[in-house]
């Protein structure tokens, strides 16, 4: 008996444990590694992971503190996938003119995570991401894991979804403004 009673309350533990881990206040997050992404419906907090790829984590900053992304479109957008943005034209093929190398990792692409889109060759990710809708195993280790969700995720759900399977959107989201959380007023 007193066995089955320890193993009930050290599975409790564990639980309660995990629950605190994944809580966003668990931790504090540091300003110049969290991105405001603005929606029309809300905020969404991304923390940035500079210690999975620190070049693409540099790159993001650096064009959203030009303001490159205020205004760009979520273009392609797939139902229990991803919603992806990050380029200026809204066609899919645009970005910002300079590629940057893979920084794959072992972080998986679970719901929330956001991660950079690219053409055929692992090093051509630019400026277009995506966040990630629901686990997604076969896109882990072959596109560049940068960020986690971490506050807002229900607004990413409210992205309007695209047709078919290309998921191109007819009336596009914009991203309304992003910040770098140490620049926000």
């Amino acid at each position: 008996m007193t066995s089955k009673l320890f193993s009930k309350f050290a599975l409790v533990l564990i639980a309660v444990s995990l629950f605190s881990l994944s809580s966003k206040t668990s931790y504090a997050l540091d300003p110049e590694n969290t991105l405001y992404l603005d929606l029309e419906g809300g905020r969404v907090v991304i923390e940035m992971l500079p210690e999975l790829a620190p070049q693409h984590v540099a790159r993001i900053k650096e064009l959203t503190r030009e303001k490159f992304y205020d205004g760009v479109k979520f273009h392609r957008v797939i139902e229990d996938f991803m919603a992806q943005t990050g380029d200026p034209t809204g066609t899919g093929r645009g970005g910002s003119g300079r590629k940057l190398r893979s920084e794959f990792s072992e972080t998986p692409h679970t719901r929330g995570v956001v991660s950079m889109a690219r053409a055929q060759s692992p090093h051509s990710a630019d400026s277009q991401f995506f966040i990630v809708l629901a686990d997604s195993p076969h896109l882990d280790r072959k596109y560049t894991v940068w960020g986690r969700v971490v506050e807002g995720m229900e607004f990413v759900d409210l992205i309007e979804k695209g047709i078919g399977r290309s998921g191109l959107v007819r009336d596009p989201d914009i991203i309304v403004q992003m910040q770098v959380a140490a620049d926000a007023e």
